[in-house]
């Protein structure tokens, strides 16, 4: 096992008036802290999801984990080929290279705090999802960038047949 060292000075202070936000209701997104604030020790959002929204697709990460941590609601997250209902509180933790994917309960409200360690660059797709959604972007165009954002999806049996 390497130990990793973030290289930052000061303290990552950013108030919820100040955060960007990406996307809007039934899928909200607030761009807290990139992998260049923290000196690659982690990226994090925050992602709301009203009345059983997806939030993403299933994918993995070659080089991180992914946190996933119930602020409210309930949520649907795919672990591999598990859909693992999480609730207030509960906090789910998905190691590099493993299956994943998440969504709200379906008639129910999710917030969620996020956060990918060792931070990678996540700001700037984020905004190339929500070009995606407001037709500057065609869906394909996420294909082309997996491997710069470590973000590379798949299909999923457990997750696509979960709400059968």
């Amino acid at each position: 096992m390497s130990l990793f060292v973030p290289k930052f000075e000061e303290s990552v202070i950013v108030r919820e008036a100040e955060a960007e936000v990406v996307g809007r209701v039934p899928t909200t997104v607030r761009l807290l802290a990139d992998s260049s604030a923290t000196g690659g020790a982690l990226s994090t959002q925050r992602v709301t999801l009203t009345a059983g929204a997806d939030g993403a697709k299933p994918h993995w990460h070659d080089n991180s984990a992914e946190m996933f941590f119930l602020l409210d609601g309930a949520a649907e997250i795919l672990s591999g080929e598990d859909v693992v209902t999480a609730e207030r509180g509960d906090l789910v933790i998905v190691p590099p290279g493993r299956p994943h994917a998440f969504a709200a309960v379906p008639g129910a409200d999710a917030d969620l705090l996020i956060v990918i360690t060792p931070g990678v660059e996540r700001f700037e797709y984020f905004r190339h999802l929500q070009r995606i959604r407001l037709g500057e972007a065609t869906p394909e165009s996420i294909l082309e960038v997996q491997d710069l954002y470590d973000n590379h999806f798949l299909k999923s049996e457990a997750w696509d047949g979960r709400r059968r």
